[in-house]
């Protein structure tokens, strides 16, 4: 367990979002700029332009040390990965203003999703350091922080369009998934962990905190400071299997089916088709081959100084 620590109170906060926002989203972006200015804060913002244009920006950012006291991600769990992944090896705290479809770290965080109560947090200052997972794979190396997933779920990700994302929130999840099922290979997979003799699985998670796709808990012993990883491991393959998953993870049964074999780790190998998706916080981070592990690399997060995050 992490604890929370204070800072010297917030002055100048930059802000990266994705201006493609619904209206919604877009209204309570600018509720919480309006609250965090009322606070005599001053906000700088940076667009997104690309996808990956938010780690570049993180990136630079990052070495305003002094000019800019905390960078603060706008979005949902995809563009807080991209920040984080600019900010991973700095000393740059991470605040979030919380706009996504699931929102899984500002869950695991115990953040507030009203735009006064946000500012709030983000105003005063209190910080927890969290720990982070890594993908490494051929194509290079890339953080997430809630978790990393192969199989049924990342062939998901891979496959739900970003439009009818934006349009449809979760539901175009569930539209993907029942697509999916005649799609999917249902190949097993092969998993080491920390060296030792591979196991087979239809489908993983490798968790750094309980919750997954938002509220529901998928591995209930994994803590974002607890210094390890845990996995979820999927025993059953098939269409049918994988309905029963996304019922189990629904009703939060998942960590009670005999089927699903839960341990802790702090790296694993993976191995299974070839250029098969490795989906981290909501986006595809690695192909398999690949190695999910701990990361070296902590961050600091604005957080509240109660809930989940406290210890």
């Amino acid at each position: 367990m992490m604890t929370i620590t204070d800072l010297e109170r917030p002055r100048h906060l930059a802000i990266i979002y994705n201006p493609v926002a619904g209206r919604r989203r877009g209204r309570r972006f600018h509720a919480a700029l309006a609250a965090l200015r009322g606070t005599g804060i001053e906000v700088a913002l940076h667009e997104t332009e690309a996808p990956g244009h938010a780690t570049t920006l993180a990136r630079r950012l990052a070495d305003r040390v002094g000019t800019v006291e905390a960078i603060v991600a706008a979005g949902g769990d995809g563009t807080i990965n991209e920040v984080v992944n600019g900010l991973a090896g700095t000393a740059m705290p991470l605040g979030i203003i919380p706009l996504g479809t699931a929102n899984v770290l500002a869950l695991e965080l115990g953040l507030p999703r009203g735009p006064g109560a946000v500012a709030a947090v983000l105003a005063a200052g209190r910080t927890r350091p969290i720990g982070l997972g890594l993908a490494r794979s051929a194509s290079g190396e890339r953080h997430f922080v809630v978790m990393a997933g192969v199989g049924y779920d990342a062939h998901v990700v891979a496959g739900v369009s970003t439009r009818w994302k934006r349009r449809l929130g979760k539901l175009a999840y569930v539209g993907e998934m029942l697509r999916q099922l005649g799609r999917f290979h249902f190949t097993p997979y092969r998993l080491s962990f920390d060296g030792g003799a591979a196991v087979e699985a239809a489908s993983a998670i490798i968790a750094n905190g309980r919750h997954y796709g938002g509220g529901f808990v998928c591995a209930p012993a994994a803590d974002l400071g607890n210094g390890r990883l845990d996995a979820c491991l999927f025993g059953d393959g098939g269409p049918l299997a994988a309905v029963k998953y996304g019922f189990a993870l629904g009703l939060d049964l998942v960590p009670r089916l005999a089927s699903v074999a839960q341990r802790p780790l702090t790296w694993v190998t993976i191995d299974g088709p070839s250029g098969d998706p490795l989906q981290g916080d909501g986006d595809i981070i690695a192909r398999l081959p690949a190695e999910v592990l701990l990361s070296p690399h902590r961050i600091s997060v604005l957080a509240p100084s109660a809930g989940p995050a406290e210890s």
